[in-house]
């Protein structure tokens, strides 16, 4: 059965850092686009990074220069570092395959201002 966990989230100050795993389990990983995706309180979820099977990234235009996607295919893990963080981050973050309807829990990060 597929499973999705996330990892990484907590309360950060505006400027900081913070680093998002997911781990995968069930699925055939290497073989995956992965995404991450966010959604605040009262707003819908929203794209922010995805990852090609080759390693390919592509960035939502709002955290383009600020957020970077990587996996580990090995420990079928993807990765968010985000960095410059702002209050505006502040959502629950979540990883999903490309192609499968498979949600995580998702994970809290909160950025103070």
């Amino acid at each position: 059965q597929a499973r999705l966990e996330e990892f990484g989230g907590g309360l950060v100050q505006a400027g900081g850092s913070l680093r998002l795993s997911c781990v995968a389990s069930g699925i055939r990983f290497e073989f995956h686009t992965m995404n991450w995706y966010r959604q605040a309180p009262g707003k819908e979820r929203e794209l922010l990074a995805s990852i090609s099977e080759g390693g390919h990234a592509n960035y939502a235009d709002f955290v383009k220069g600020r957020f970077t996607i990587s996996r580990d295919n090995a420990k079928k893990t993807v990765y968010l570092e985000m960095n410059s963080l702002k209050p505006e981050d502040t959502a629950v973050y979540y990883c999903k395959p490309s192609t499968l309807g498979y949600w995580g829990q998702g994970t809290q990060v909160t950025v103070s201002a």
